[in-house]
């Protein structure tokens, strides 16, 4: 196979895979979620018209519709993270993510959490026969000591405490920030001064309205909805679709529970200690999808005390902090089936630019190291080039001769390919070898928080995005022209010969919206092929000079 063919297989295979992904985003086969191992009922709700949802604790029936209440907002700041919690059920109605810029240089921290313009909260309570979030008279309203909690220059962590009685029950909900850290501790400690023992069960939710626009096309596909995990599967996706058309209803132990977007991720992750259950519930009243959790149930004695918890997440998307939170939630950096091609790529990147303190300098290194690791597969496909471009006379000759007989004309090259030692394939096998490297390092440019507003210099101010002005574009476009100045032409097609001189422009203008480290990376790729095959085709003319010469 000639290496023109070559390179128009691989642009396919690019522009075929991009569409496929975006398709099976949009367009994902519904999966039939596994019932419950116990014999449990079916998770079932308590809902008003505004919409609110509670989980039934196990065993029991969905409570009467609960009446509409109302809490205030307190605000609890770390040095990373500022959440607001309403105190009518304790839930986590907004998150600002202070180490984050909504846009590069606005100065405004990230939201994930809100309630404006669209709904996406963190709720959790206490359902069962003494969970307070079970009663039809509405969930609890908490008291709390003050308005706003902020952590104190010094300290490593922030204990915020909201407390609730009710029929000789106590119960007090704490929320643990640590330093530095996305990860807070939501613990419930339950008081049964009464003289009846207390059945309650945690559950753990997050709600999303399912019309949030995410910044997605078929260059840059990401994906917004929940994700799972269980013991027998690491990590799931469960879109919007999904739940509309299928309620979840998975028993497992330990697990988790998220909601994804680009480069961020908020979940629920109760004790890995229990059997859990993992639902989603679709509100068709107003367009809101639930995903959550519900530890077992609980019996605490008259006169004793006992504690529940478990840890939220919201935050970015960094692999060694998701993955000691628990088993598998790092997998939400999700760098689809060239996992184990992306993940080594990944951390040598970060390696890197350890050193180098620059993204792009980073970039410009991996790409340097990637192309000379490659090398010998380049030299295979540049010197069978060069082999077959000598015998393009005898090709010539043979098509002559042979005119419109292909079977006499196909065995007429192959012994012609035996006798030059010739391989057609040569030019084309290392193009297909390293697209799987290509495609894997674009899902890593895609789905690193790291590289989010990262810097390069000059004009690339965010190598997440696209070039503002197209000049990297414009130059991997020329290098590629280049390329092809210094590669004559094999083919004698002229169709095949119009598209490789139109595939410059075609790959320009393809890469105007790709990430500008990807384009960079391209680039730089380009510019250090161009400098190996003129190496190589010197060297293969020094060759043949020797060759003659010792024929003299």
């Amino acid at each position: 196979m000639e290496s023109q063919r070559g390179l128009l297989f691989v642009a396919l295979l690019v522009v075929s895979y991009l569409l496929f992904n975006q398709w099976q985003m949009d367009n994902a086969p519904i999966q039939t979620p596994v019932e419950a191992a116990e014999t449990s009922s079916v998770p079932t709700s308590s809902s008003s018209e505004s919409g609110e949802f509670i989980p039934a604790a196990t065993g029991e029936q969905a409570s009467v519709p609960q009446t509409e209440t109302k809490g205030g907002v307190i605000t609890i700041t770390s040095d990373v993270l500022e959440l607001k919690v309403n105190t009518q059920g304790g839930d986590i109605v907004a998150a600002n993510l202070l180490a984050f810029e909504t846009e590069q240089g606005s100065g405004i921290p990230m939201p994930i959490l809100t309630t404006q313009g669209f709904t996406f909260v963190a709720q959790s309570g206490l359902i069962g026969s003494q969970g307070p979030d079970a009663n039809p008279a509405g969930r609890p309203i908490y008291s709390t000591a003050a308005q706003s909690y902020s952590l104190v220059d010094g300290s490593d962590n922030l204990v915020v405490e909201l407390s609730f009685t009710e029929n000789d029950i106590t119960y007090v909900k704490s929320f643990t920030l640590v330093k530095g850290n996305y990860d807070v501790a939501v613990d419930y400690k339950i008081i049964n001064n009464s003289s009846v023992a207390a059945s309650v069960q945690l559950y753990g939710q997050l709600k999303q309205s399912t019309n949030v626009d995410e910044d997605s096309s078929m260059m840059m596909p990401t994906y917004r909805g929940a994700a799972y995990s269980t013991s027998e599967t690491r990590y799931e996706k469960y879109d919007f679709g999904d739940i509309e058309d299928a309620n979840l209803k998975e028993s497992t132990k330990a697990g988790w529970v998220a909601m994804l977007q680009h480069y961020f991720v908020t979940a629920w992750v109760p004790s890995n200690e229990t059997n859990n259950q993992l639902y989603t519930r679709y509100l068709d009243n107003n367009g809101q999808a639930v995903i959550g959790f519900k530890e077992p149930l609980m019996n605490i004695a008259p006169g004793s005390s006992a504690m529940t918890s478990s840890t939220f997440y919201v935050g970015p998307k960094d692999q060694d902090k998701l993955e000691k939170i628990s088993e598998g939630l790092d997998l939400t950096v999700d760098y689809g089936f060239l996992w184990m091609i992306s993940q080594p790529l990944f951390w040598l990147l970060i390696f890197i630019q350890d050193i180098v303190v620059n993204w792009g300098l980073a970039i410009i290194c991996i790409t340097i190291v990637v192309k000379t690791l490659m090398y010998p597969l380049t030299k295979t496909q540049y010197t069978s080039m060069a082999k077959m471009r000598k015998i393009q006379p005898k090709m010539a000759a043979l098509k002559e001769r042979f005119g419109d007989d292909r079977q006499k004309m196909s065995q007429a090259m192959m012994e012609l390919y035996k006798k030059e030692k010739v391989n057609p394939a040569g030019g084309c096998l290392p193009l297909l070898l390293q697209m799987p490297i290509f495609l894997a390092l674009y899902w890593v440019f895609m789905e690193s928080v790291e590289l989010r507003h990262a810097e390069f210099g000059l004009w690339i101010t965010d190598l997440s995005s696209k070039d503002p002005y197209f000049i990297l574009p414009i130059l991997m476009g020329a290098s590629m022209l280049l390329m092809q100045k210094l590669q004559p032409a094999m083919s004698q097609d002229p169709m095949q010969q119009k598209m490789m001189q139109w595939m410059p422009v075609f790959f320009t203008f393809f890469f105007l919206w790709f990430p500008s480290g990807l384009v960079l990376y391209w680039f730089i790729s380009n510019v250090i092929t161009i400098v190996q095959m003129l190496i190589i085709f010197r060297g293969i003319d020094k060759a043949e000079e020797k060759a003659k010469l010792a024929k003299k």
